[in-house]
């Protein structure tokens, strides 16, 4: 498996202010754009697979609306995950 508890907890402590603060945009970007990277390599390989293809796209809609979320709110803490994750817009 790709992605399992302790792979969650080491994105949750770096990105997010504990090991156990799921809910901070920071740790949820984090995880979203770990999935996102795993889902594009699959994806690779296995063209024709539309569900995962589906599945990319609702991530990715999921993280921009983070994002966006965080522009409005604090625009410091955004450049920062931009800066860190490498994330273009």
């Amino acid at each position: 498996m790709y992605l399992d508890s302790t792979k969650k907890k080491e994105i949750f402590e770096k990105y997010g202010k504990s090991e156990t603060n799921t809910g901070s945009p920071e740790s949820q970007i984090a995880l979203f754009s770990y999935r996102i990277s795993h889902l594009t390599e699959h994806l690779k390989s296995n063209h024709k697979d539309y569900n995962t293809e589906r599945a990319l796209k609702m991530l990715v809609g999921k993280r921009r609306r983070l994002l966006d979320y965080l522009i409005k709110n604090d625009i410091e803490r955004y450049r920062s995950i931009i800066k860190e994750l490498g994330i273009r817009k």
